[in-house]
């Protein structure tokens, strides 16, 4: 049966740096919901397409909508021994929904990096981006993979990190106590250096 890993934690936990070398180590994909929102849209799939359709009004992208997209990429061969979810669930009702989907089909472990708001605001707040590649650098200048200009995202500034802050433990703060009473939570410390959250996580998982 395959393994399900979904990654918990505030924006700044380092969810997307540890996923991405959780991949590399386990040979299984990561699985982000935002690099599958931006798939779609640019494929101009027919799940994309529904979901421009709300974006384009400025509202929220429906649970069932959200989940078909994660449905539709976990169906795929490369997911048959297993895959990282990052951003998926966001909300109690979407939990249910992906606990009925992979009931009998994977086991689920959920593993929340803990930080604290001060670090989780320290860490945005000096986090830059490659406009070109989208890698995260904590740094001014270029990119050192492909030279491209680092930019700070607008949701990266003070205002925009306590509005993040505060949707997190309002809405996805609750999936932790979930999955901690269906015993399937594992706690890591998020705080520490990555080849050592990866090695914990590794020893969990």
């Amino acid at each position: 049966m395959a393994t399900v890993i979904i990654l918990l934690g505030a924006p700044g936990s380092g969810k997307g740096t540890v996923a991405a070398e959780l991949s590399k180590q386990r040979s299984i994909p990561h699985i982000s919901i935002g690099d599958l929102f931006y798939e779609n849209l640019k494929n101009k799939t027919e799940l994309g397409l529904h979901a421009q359709r709300y974006l384009e009004k400025g509202q929220l992208v429906p649970d069932d909508l959200v989940l078909d997209i994660v449905y539709d990429r976990i169906s795929k061969p490369d997911c048959e021994n297993g895959y990282i979810l990052d951003g998926i669930p966001k909300n109690i009702a979407q939990v249910h929904e992906l606990e009925d989907y992979l009931r009998n089909k994977a086991t689920v472990v959920a593993v929340k990096l803990n930080v604290n708001d001060e670090t989780a605001t320290n860490r945005l707040s000096n986090r830059m981006i490659c406009e070109k590649c989208g890698r995260v650098w904590s740094k001014n200048g270029h990119c050192e993979i492909c030279q491209g200009e680092l930019i700070q995202r607008s949701d990266d500034k003070p205002d925009a990190i306590k509005e993040r802050l505060k949707v997190y433990h309002e809405q996805t703060e609750p999936l932790e106590h979930f999955y901690k009473d269906a015993g399937q939570l594992k706690e890591v410390d998020g705080t520490k250096p990555v080849d050592e959250v990866l090695k914990e996580i590794l020893t969990l998982v």
